[in-house]
């Protein structure tokens, strides 16, 4: 850490009025976890039917309802104000995009908090007034969690010297002792894809490019572990394709950790992603990842070294990709490997937690 303030104990307010907003939360709650270890004193404000109010209540954080419906929601505003001057916090941090919304809402004066935003999403940002205000005056601070996103906000307006790089991290505890998975010869590669079924995760490619590994004469298994609005659609696709005997959903799996076990690689044909946190799990596992070279999934997973990047909405790339797993069993063995060596090193939620520790301190020692 740096600054001189390093060793003073913090009080943060931190906002997620998101009832679900697709996995980030683990990211919250290991945050949290270290802090509290560290003595800080942390308080969320959150949806109180979220996954990350439940995941809270055996950390010690004080909890306080909020529910916001949409960026124009601000019935809550008064209180918040209120709460804010009251208990006098250190630093508000506002981890999803409806709270980034709210900041231009609250109070701002000589003593007050530090405001901090975390953007965890690389869909582009407008450049306009709203962008630059929100960044640039209405936060103290930005937390991308990859150079994609950061990249994406500077080309919006924002100023680039307000933005920390800061990637997002996992337990790599849990993926320590996991069974070794080989696909034996004539045996079907299985590939696993662990995502929510949404547009913006590609699925639909994955579907297409098992229909061109039938048609060659490949066996693949594909087994999709998650759960969302497009999964009728997917489903119809892989009927239409005839291709019910290779791809199976599972629906929401809890443990990513016991679906990568079951699996011999991992496919991601997102069509935009801002890390990738199930590319960092896949790695962890010790699985080769087939991704799209999108948003941080290019910073996450090395071409050629832990797994293949593909163009995005390429299902033959991605059919080619795959392919070679199942010529090279030993390089895909050795990629997989390497990727846990990657994520162990670089991708650990300590290392995420110290480093958003380490901002916060820095702007505490920057003056209002």
């Amino acid at each position: 850490m740096s600054g001189s303030g390093c060793n003073r104990l913090l009080k943060i307010l931190h906002i997620d009025p998101e009832r679900d907003w697709g996995g980030g939360e683990a990211q919250v709650v290991g945050l949290l976890t270290y802090l509290a270890a560290q003595g800080h004193r942390n308080e969320l404000l959150g949806h109180p039917q979220g996954l990350l109010w439940s995941r809270c209540q055996p950390l010690g954080v004080k909890t306080r309802p909020l529910a916001v419906r949409n960026d124009l929601d601000l019935r809550c505003i008064p209180a918040l104000r209120r709460l804010i001057i009251r208990e006098r916090y250190d630093l508000v941090h506002l981890h999803t995009k409806r709270a980034h919304a709210l900041s231009f809402w609250l109070p701002r004066h000589r003593g007050g908090p530090k405001y901090l935003v975390t953007r965890r999403m690389d869909y582009p940002e407008a450049r306009n007034l709203y962008t630059r205000t929100l960044y640039n005056r209405r936060v103290d601070g930005v937390v991308a969690i990859s150079k994609a996103i950061q990249d994406g906000l500077i080309r919006a307006g924002v100023d680039g010297q307000k933005i920390r790089v800061i990637y997002s991290g996992i337990e790599t505890a849990k993926y320590d002792s996991l069974p070794v998975k080989n696909c034996a010869p004539g045996e079907s590669l299985v590939v696993g894809c662990l995502a929510a079924l949404e547009t913006r995760k590609g699925q639909r490619f994955l579907i297409d490019a098992v229909s061109l590994l039938k048609a060659q004469g490949f066996r693949v298994e594909v087994r999709f572990a998650g759960a969302g609005p497009e999964r009728a659609a997917l489903e119809e696709q892989v009927a239409r394709l005839g291709l019910n005997r290779q791809i199976s959903f599972l629906g929401f799996v809890p443990e990513p950790a016991n679906f990568l076990a079951q699996v011999d690689a991992v496919a991601m044909p997102s069509l935009y992603e801002g890390l990738g946190v199930a590319a960092l799990e896949a790695m962890a596992a010790a699985k080769p990842v087939v991704a799209t070279r999108v948003g941080g999934l290019a910073e996450a997973i090395l071409d050629g070294v832990t797994g293949y990047l593909i163009p995005p909405r390429d299902s033959r790339a991605l059919a080619q990709a795959i392919t070679r797993l199942i010529h090279d069993p030993t390089l895909a063995a050795a990629m997989g490997r390497r990727g846990r060596e990657r994520v162990l090193q670089d991708f650990s939620v300590a290392r995420m937690a110290q480093q958003n520790e380490a901002f916060y301190y820095d702007l505490l020692d920057t003056a209002h």
